[in-house]
């Protein structure tokens, strides 16, 4: 009861989408094609909180924006029939029960053929979404776009933790030679995560690589290393990737990061090879006053799913 208490907000579903439980049977009677999944979770952070509230305010900064886009000439209801399933039912303090709830909840809209499309909270809920995408794909890629490299083993003892997906990721069953992460830079990268990307064959294009060889040839390089005859990509978004400037409602905001062309731009080429499912994590309302983080990611959400759609490669529903 609390947890919803909480959470409610202005928004009562993104875009004002139908509401609709995460359960197969309900999913696949809608004819779902997509699924907003909010995990109102930030117990792992270890900078400043707030990314509890980052399903609450993308949802009410989607109120905004439509479903059509004109350059684009897109209605995601046409083309994807989205729907929002609510959030994930959070135990304080508790991830591990918090993730196994979410995680049965994103097998389900897996299980209904629809993408599923995760609202953080901190990055800590991107384990449950891997774990879930591993459960039905043998060969799974991932496309991390984020300042830190986030493959710590822990923090502090603690496993399920927000500097931890993409070592969960690996050990769900993604290949790391299927992985690469692009954008990390700045002073928050340990020698220790960096030697387990060396040591593992995880693919890095440093935001300075975007730089100094231009965006097309680092995207070139990220999209062959998951593109080797894997099921798919899992993409995962954290706003932290971007310049303070154009994201300041986050945990950790960043000097000297992306702009929001280019995390655009990134999120368009590598969606438009097809989902498996999609995650936008640490966005914090709360420390961003002029809603300018939460309206970037309403517009990365709709970007990302609108060139899913368009995509070739999209997997008929089962």
């Amino acid at each position: 009861m609390w947890t919803s208490l909480l959470h409610s907000g202005l928004a009562s579903s993104f875009l004002r989408l139908p509401h609709v439980p995460p359960d197969a049977e309900q999913l696949r009677a809608a004819g779902a094609g997509a699924a907003i999944y909010g995990i109102p979770w930030d117990s792992t952070v270890i900078s400043r909180s707030g990314a509890n509230y980052g399903p609450r305010g993308i949802r009410e900064a989607s109120l905004q924006a439509l479903s059509y886009n004109a350059t684009l000439n897109i209605d995601l209801v046409d083309a994807l029939n989205p729907v929002d399933c609510g959030d994930a039912a959070t135990t304080l303090a508790n991830a591990e029960k918090t993730f196994g709830s979410a995680q049965k909840d994103i097998g389900s809209i897996l299980a209904a053929g629809a993408l599923p499309v995760t609202l953080g909270g901190d990055h800590s809920v991107t384990i449950p979404a891997v774990r879930a995408v591993a459960e039905r794909h043998t060969n799974p890629s991932l496309v991390l776009v984020d300042a830190h490299l986030d493959t710590a083993s822990d923090v502090g003892g603690e496993t399920l933790n927000h500097c931890c997906p993409i070592t969960r990721a690996v050990e769900a069953g993604f290949p790391p030679q299927n992985i690469a992460i692009i954008g990390a830079t700045g002073w928050l990268n340990p020698r220790s995560e960096l030697e387990y990307c060396r040591q593992n064959g995880i693919e890095i294009v440093w935001l300075e690589d975007i730089l100094e060889n231009g965006l097309k040839r680092a995207l070139d390089r990220v999209l062959h290393a998951v593109g080797r005859g894997t099921d798919g990509v899992y993409l995962s978004v954290d706003i932290d990737a971007l310049d303070g400037a154009y994201a300041p409602g986050t945990g950790v905001p960043g000097t000297g990061g992306m702009t929001t062309r280019e995390i655009l731009a990134i999120v368009r080429r590598v969606s438009a090879r097809g989902l498996l499912g999609m995650d936008l994590v640490e966005v914090a309302p709360t420390l961003d006053p002029t809603n300018t983080t939460t309206t970037t990611a309403v517009r990365i959400l709709l970007d990302a799913l609108a060139f899913h759609a368009r995509s070739a490669s999209r997997r008929p529903r089962t």
